[in-house]
C-alpha cells in the first residue's frame, strides 16, 4: 500500500504540473482529426499544419491551443512543441503569455533544462510575465532542483507574482524530493503571504501528513479544507485519505471517507470507480465492489481495458475466482482490443495465491481459442512454478515464453527466474536441451557470465569438452572467475 500511495502522489504531482487535459471529439474535417492518428513521435506535424493553411483553411488560436493541450495530455510532447513553435513562427494569430509559458514548459520536457533557460533569458523583460516565471519554476520543480526553484519563487514574490499555483509547485518539489516534512511550512507561509490555499494546496499538504503517518494533522487539515466555503472538495482527496486509513488499519474511518468519495464522484467517472473498487477490495468488501461494478457498467457508456484490469486484479483479492473468470469472458465479448495485459492480470492473481495450475489451464484455454500469448503470459506461469519448486513445468513454460518472444520484443525474463531454471536444468537435463534453451534465451538477453557458468557445469557433468565455450567467453570479453575455475578444475579429479 505504501508503494501504491507513493505512486499515486507522484502521479498527482505530474498531473498538477501538466495541467488539466482537454478531451476533444473532433469531426473528420477539422485540423485535429488530421493530427490525432500521427502518434509516432518521429512524425513531424509541420507539413500537416502547412498543408492545412495551403488548402485555404482558417487557423484559430483557440483550436491550436486546444490541440497543444490535447497532445500534452497524451504525452506527445515533441509534437505539442512542434505545434506551439509553428503557431508562434507563422504570425497567423496573436501569441499570448500563456502560449509562451506552455512553449517554455514543452521545451524543458523535450530539449532539456539548458535550452529552456536560454529561451527564457532571450525573452524581453515585458514578456517575462508571471506565467513565464511560473513555467520556468515548473521546469526546475520537474528536475527536482530545490535551490533554483526557491530562487525563482523568491523573485516572483519580489515582483508581486503571488498565486496558489506557485506555492503548490514548491510543495510538489518537496514531495518529489522526499522532503515531506517541509510541505506544511509552505502552506503556512502561503497563508501568511495572504494567498488562499486551493483544493490542490490542501491535497498536497494532506498527502504529506498521510505519507508520514501523521494522521492527526491530516485529519485537522481535512476538516479545515471542508470548512472553507470557497474550496470545492473532490473525490480524489477523500480517496487519498481513505488509502492512508487503509494503510493504518483504520477500517471504519476508511469506509467513511470512501462513502464521501463515492458521493463526490461523477457517476460517469470510470477512474473514480476504479479507485473505489480497488480500495474496497483492499478492505475485503466484495459486496460493495460488485455494486460499484454494476453501477459503473450502468452509468458509463463503455468499459475500457483499464476497467477490466481493475476488476480482474481485485476479484482474486477477495477470493472471487469464478466471478473473475466471468468478468474475463465479459471482456472477451466486449469488442475491446485484445490486450493480453487483461488476462495476464488474472493469471497473476492466480499464481500469487498458489493456483498456478489453474492459471496455466486458463492460458491454455485462451490459446485454444486461437490467441497467441505474449511471452509475459507464459513468464507469469513460469514464476508460479518456480515458487512451487516444480522446475520441470517452469522449464517447459519458459520455453513457451521464449517461443513467442516476437509478440513482445521488449520482454526480458527476470534474472532470478532464469538462474533458478538454469541451475536446475544443468543437474537434470542433457547438454542438447540446455544448449537449445540457452540459444533461445540469447535471442532476448545477451550472453552473460551466469549463462556461461551453467553451460560449463552441464558440459562438465556430461563429460564434454568446454574449449568452444571458453573461446566464446573470450570473444564476449567475459573473464573466468573463481567459481568457473573451480568447476573446470573438478574435471581432473
Amino acid at each position: 500500500m505504501a508503494s501504491t500511495m507513493l505512486h499515486k502522489s507522484r502521479n498527482f504531482i505530474s498531473t498538477f504540473l501538466l495541467g488539466r487535459s482537454y478531451c476533444s471529439t473532433p469531426n473528420r474535417k477539422n485540423l485535429y482529426s488530421r493530427i490525432s492518428p500521427l502518434g509516432d513521435p518521429s512524425i513531424s506535424l509541420v507539413p500537416v499544419l502547412d498543408n492545412w493553411v495551403q488548402q485555404g483553411n482558417t487557423v484559430y488560436p483557440f483550436d491550436l491551443q486546444r490541440i497543444i493541450k490535447t497532445l500534452r495530455s497524451r504525452r506527445r510532447f515533441s509534437q505539442a512543441l512542434q505545434v506551439s513553435e509553428w503557431m508562434s513562427s507563422k504570425g497567423l494569430c496573436p501569441i499570448s503569455a500563456g502560449d509562451r509559458a506552455v512553449q517554455l514548459d514543452l521545451i524543458g520536457k523535450v530539449r532539456g533544462l539548458d535550452i529552456a533557460e536560454s529561451y527564457f533569458q532571450n525573452l524581453s523583460e515585458n514578456d517575462k510575465t508571471d506565467k513565464l516565471h511560473g513555467a520556468l519554476l515548473n521546469c526546475y520543480v520537474r528536475e527536482g532542483l530545490v535551490d533554483k526553484s526557491l530562487s525563482v519563487m523568491q523573485k516572483m514574490k519580489d515582483m508581486g507574482f503571488l498565486s496558489a499555483l506557485n506555492y503548490n509547485s514548491i510543495m510538489c518539489l518537496y514531495t518529489q524530493t522526499d522532503q515531506l516534512d517541509k510541505v506544511p511550512g509552505v502552506m503556512t507561509l502561503m497563508k501568511e503571504d495572504g494567498v488562499s490555499p486551493d483544493i490542490f494546496s490542501y491535497r498536497i499538504c494532506i498527502n504529506s501528513y498521510g505519507a508520514r503517518s501523521d494522521l492527526v494533522n491530516m485529519e485537522n487539515l481535512l476538516e479545515e479544507m471542508e470548512s472553507q466555503s470557497y474550496v470545492v472538495t473532490d473525490w480524489d482527496t477523500y480517496s487519498m485519505v481513505a488509502n492512508f486509513y487503509i494503510k493504518a488499519g483504520l477500517k471504519e474511518k476508511a469506509l467513511i471517507c470512501l462513502k464521501k468519495c463515492e458521493d463526490k464522484a461523477d457517476k460517469r467517472n470510470t477512474l473514480a470507480y476504479n479507485y473505489l473498487i480497488s480500495q474496497y477490495a483492499s478492505l475485503g468488501n466484495k459486496k460493495t465492489m460488485m455494486r460499484l461494478w454494476e453501477h459503473q457498467k450502468a452509468n458509463c457508456k463503455k468499459q475500457l481495458n483499464r476497467e477490466y484490469i481493475t476488476m480482474l486484479s481485485c476479484l482474486p483479492k477477495v477470493g472471487e475466482f469464478d466471478q473473475a473468470e466471468k468478468v474475463l469472458e465479459e471482456w472477451e465479448l466486449s469488442g475491446n482490443y485484445y490486450d493480453f495485459r487483461v488476462p495476464n492480470t488474472l493469471l497473476i492473481g492466480y499464481t500469487q495465491r498458489g493456483l498456478v495450475e489453474k492459471a496455466e489451464a486458463l492460458l491454455l484455454r485462451i490459446v485454444e481459442k486461437g490467441k497467441i500469448p505474449i511471452p509475459n503470459s507464459w513468464s507469469i506461469i513460469t514464476s508460479g512454478y518456480v515458487v512451487e519448486e516444480n522446475m520441470e513445468k517452469a522449464f517447459q513454460c519458459m520455453k513457451k515464453a521464449l517461443a513467442v518472444r516476437d509478440q513482445n520484443k521488449g520482454w526480458r525474463p527476470k534474472d532470478n527466474i532464469i538462474s533458478s531454471i538454469l541451475s536446475w536444468a544443468t543437474d537434470n537435463k542433457d547438454v542438447d536441451e540446455v544448449e537449445d534453451f540457452v540459444n533461445s534465451l540469447k535471442t532476448v538477453i545477451s550472453m552473460n557470465k551466469n549463462m556461461y557458468l551453467f553451460l560449463i557445469k552441464v558440459y562438465v557433468r556430461c563429460g564434454k569438452e568446454v574449449d568452444r565455450i571458453l573461446e566464446s567467453m573470450k570473444a564476449d570479453k567475459i573473464e573466468l572467475d573463481e567459481q568457473i575455475e573451480e568447476i573446470l578444475s573438478s574435471r581432473s579429479q
